[in-house]
């Protein structure tokens, strides 16, 4: 359950920064089962929706290098950042009940959305400040970057914390054997 309120709230906060990034993401993970999806979600995984997500990742990047057009999609990504936050929480949250899973979603996943996207639009006022606007596509490139990699580490980091538990347990128990040994055996 934690794993996958963890996971949700990484790739909302992801949509912060690239609204359809995050939710690709998601989509291609679970189709390769690597991510359990919602079974109202189950859709983001199929060929046409990832179809469909892949188009609009590549034309969102693309339309952000544009002058001008980057201004007018950051007024028009904050409220679709701050939805697709809470859809991509709420997709990856499968052990939770409706009544417990929509406020997480609404309340965490928007609401971290909602706080990257702020964080991005204020980094964006301030490179066209201070560069012209001739420093907005190297914004727009760590944009990017960052909502692919926050994604996949939302998808990774769980799953290596899982991991590293496992090996220090494993560690653990083969120290402890070989104390409960050394105590038995004082004389080698």
């Amino acid at each position: 359950m934690l794993f996958s309120i963890a996971l949700g709230i990484g790739l909302a906060a992801a949509t912060g920064f690239r609204v359809f990034v995050p939710l690709l993401v998601a989509g291609l993970a679970a189709r390769v089962g690597v991510i359990p999806l919602a079974d109202s979600f189950q859709w983001l995984q199929s060929t046409p929706a990832l179809i469909a997500l892949g188009t609009a990742a590549a034309l969102e990047t693309l339309a952000f290098y544009i002058p001008g057009v980057d201004h007018l999609l950051d007024v028009l990504a904050g409220p679709l950042a701050v939805v697709a936050g809470m859809l991509a929480s709420a997709s990856v949250m499968v052990d939770l009940p409706p009544e417990a899973k929509w406020p997480i979603a609404v309340i965490a996943g928007g609401g971290i959305a909602g706080l990257t996207k702020t964080g991005a639009a204020l980094l964006r006022v301030k490179s066209t400040a201070l560069t012209g606007g001739l420093g907005n596509p190297v914004v727009s490139t760590a944009e990017t970057a960052s909502a692919a990699t926050i994604s996949i580490l939302a998808i990774l980091a769980p799953i290596a914390c899982v991991v590293a538990a496992l090996a220090l347990a494993i560690y653990l128990f083969r120290r402890r054997s070989r104390r409960a040994r050394a105590r038995s055996n004082p004389a080698d």
